[in-house]
């Protein structure tokens, strides 16, 4: 089988056509392949990005382009290699308008993020959920719609397709009183915490079947790291927990009024989606130029290698989040001996190919913001002792289909441990009835907004069909990293 290699082609491609500078970029770009120090499509972009501007590579100490950036700087002095800059992408001057659902609620490093979000030469429409609150690039709580054949990784988020999931069993709540061990044991034998944690046992690995493993580099190296972690959770607000689910009469398919055990699990793509977004947010922020402010918003196209990539293991990605939850909540449900009568799931930190109102054909990226076109299910949870609902998406063009994916934050993790109380939040959790096996400080349900004044404000977004109150809860362990 012939080894890939870094093409003179590809290289005059990037409008190197001195012979002995193709070789040279040659030679370095094949030994960093070769030797699996980067993949071709790292080096690429980062010859590009070099031939652009040279300085930073020139200045790294140790650096694996050094010398040929050292070069480039040279032949500019001499007034040789005078190649034309790549594209620095300038934001458009005047902010256009969008709609922010409960501003009240939402802090000036988000409003400035979105607004800086709008202002990319891609973007087409934007809005605000309430449960907003700063992040990387795009605020969590954000939905930016750009042009239908760029897509954004930091846009996305971190971890790709985190989603909700919950299982509706016909029992009684009350099973939460009088079995609480028996649930508890449950839970502690059937779900995995962890940033690097894995399962030995699998219900169903179908999914690893798909062709679409082996599509691409950067999925194949990970196949085998999705595969350890199915069935497994992360770390900060990532969770499975046992509640009450009330429901009013004929608003969920047929189920009667009624108070039900519930299963609800809040996790992601684990390492597997992690790496594909670090993989290629780095690639973006190499290939497409922008003001610092923006940096982080960096763009793929969808019409070059890059971007379907990322498109490929984006969706694949989604696919596993969903598999994950599954298998976490059909182990439950064998374990308890009994099937869910019901199960609705539905995830954030994603893109999606839509059209807006007036038919314009757009990538539509919720990052911390779910679905809510008209009937579409959903699930917005509170925190550890406060409800979540239940909802049905009403459709509203204005928010480009969208609402909130939880209470969302109303301060920092720093701030929650310095400012506070243990005792308090003990006393809280008491008056709530919840037990809660892990979790910290930094997780403590008033470092959360007001769950019943987030939905307050998204009800012209959702409509109510249930509540459920949270009371057997699981996270990971204090001494784990946060990654969400």
């Amino acid at each position: 089988m012939e080894k890939e290699k870094v093409s003179n082609n590809e290289l005059k491609a990037l409008g190197i056509n001195d012979v002995k500078i193709l070789e040279n970029f040659s030679r370095v770009a094949n030994g960093l392949l070769k030797h699996g120090v980067m993949d071709k499509t790292q080096i690429l972009a980062n010859l590009e990005a070099l031939i652009d501007d040279p300085m930073p590579y020139a200045l790294k100490k140790g650096g694996k382009f050094k010398n040929l950036a050292e070069t480039v700087v040279q032949l500019r002095k001499e007034g040789k290699f005078l190649k034309q800059s790549r594209t620095v992408f300038k934001l458009k001057e005047e902010i256009a308008t969008f709609p922010v659902f409960g501003i009240e609620h939402i802090e000036v490093g988000a409003l400035a993020q979105m607004k800086t979000a709008i202002q990319l030469p891609i973007a087409v429409a934007g809005a605000l959920m309430p449960d907003a609150h700063q992040g990387y690039g795009l605020p969590i709580g954000g939905v930016l719609a750009t042009t239908a054949n760029t897509i954004i990784p930091f846009a996305v988020g971190v971890d790709i397709a985190c989603r909700m999931c919950l299982s509706i069993f016909d029992l009684p709540a009350s099973m939460i009183d009088f079995e609480t061990d028996l649930l508890k044991s449950l839970l502690l034998k059937n779900t995995y915490f962890g940033i690097g944690c894995t399962t030995k046992t699998h219900h169903d690995s179908s999914l690893f079947d798909s062709k679409t493993w082996g599509e691409t580099k950067v999925i194949r190296n990970l196949k085998d790291k999705a595969y350890a972690q199915l069935g497994t959770s992360g770390t900060g607000n990532h969770f499975v927990e046992w509640g009450e689910l009330t429901i009013a009469d004929g608003v969920l398919n047929g189920i009667p009024a009624g108070t039900y055990l519930a299963l609800l699990s809040h996790s992601g793509s684990r390492g597997f989606g992690g790496s594909v977004a670090d993989y290629y947010s780095k690639i973006a922020m190499t290939k497409t130029k922008l003001p610092p402010e923006a940096k982080h918003l960096a763009w793929l196209d969808l019409d070059k290698d890059e971007g379907q990539e990322y498109w490929i293991a984006m969706n694949l990605a989604g696919e596993y989040a969903s598999a994950n939850h599954h298998e976490i909540h059909n182990k439950i449900a064998c374990a308890l001996n009994r099937a869910p009568v019901m199960m609705i799931e539905n995830h954030h930190n994603f893109a999606w190919q839509e059209q807006l109102a007036d038919g314009t054909e757009v990538m539509v990226h919720r990052k911390g913001a779910t679905p809510a076109g008209e009937g579409v299910l959903g699930i917005i949870p509170g925190s550890m002792s406060t409800p979540g609902f239940v909802v049905r998406g009403k459709g509203d063009a204005t928010s480009i289909n969208s609402a909130s994916h939880g209470a969302g934050r109303l301060m920092s993790r720093s701030a929650a441990i310095k400012t506070l109380d243990r005792e308090a939040i003990a006393a809280n959790l008491i008056d709530k009835r919840i037990t809660l096996m892990g979790s910290d400080v930094d997780e403590a349900p008033m470092a959360y907004k007001d769950i019943h004044a987030v939905m307050a404000a998204q009800q012209d977004l959702v409509e109510v069909l249930a509540s459920f109150q949270p009371r057997i809860v699981r996270m990971a362990d204090p001494r784990e990293k946060p990654e969400d």
